[in-house]
């Protein structure tokens, strides 16, 4: 069974930066979709960032582009969301996310099945 399991989230201020990273376990193929979300207090869970794990496609929601990059290390088996600029408004718990699926649909963020613990990010004005 695939587990995902995140580390890097934290504090910073307005402006600052931070690096969230997931690393995969147990799978026998490796997810096609890889991807990171986040829940804010009282909202409903968005997708952030994904990647075609296999072609390297990414796909970023608005309120990100320019500001966060999605990588992978696939000798790792770890996705990366470098976050860059952030605002009080990225406070969230940040998800990281897998499925299998056709790639072109690596950009929708609806129904994936596979999701690691979350982990908090909160930035302060």
């Amino acid at each position: 069974q695939v587990q995902l399991v995140e580390s890097g989230g934290g504090s910073v201020q307005a402006g600052g930066s931070l690096r969230l990273s997931c690393t995969a376990f147990g799978y026998t193929y490796m997810p096609n979709c890889m991807g990171w979300f986040r829940q804010a207090l009282g909202k409903a869970r968005e997708g952030v960032a994904s990647v075609v794990t296999g072609g390297g496609s990414t796909y970023y929601a608005d309120s990100v582009k320019g500001r966060f990059t999605i990588s992978q290390d696939n000798a790792k088996s770890t996705l990366y969301l470098q976050m860059n600029s952030l605002k009080p408004e990225d406070t969230a718990v940040y998800y990281c996310a897998a499925d299998y699926r056709l790639s072109g649909r690596c950009s929708d963020y609806a129904n994936w099945r596979l999701w690691g613990q979350g982990t908090q990010v909160t930035v302060s004005s």
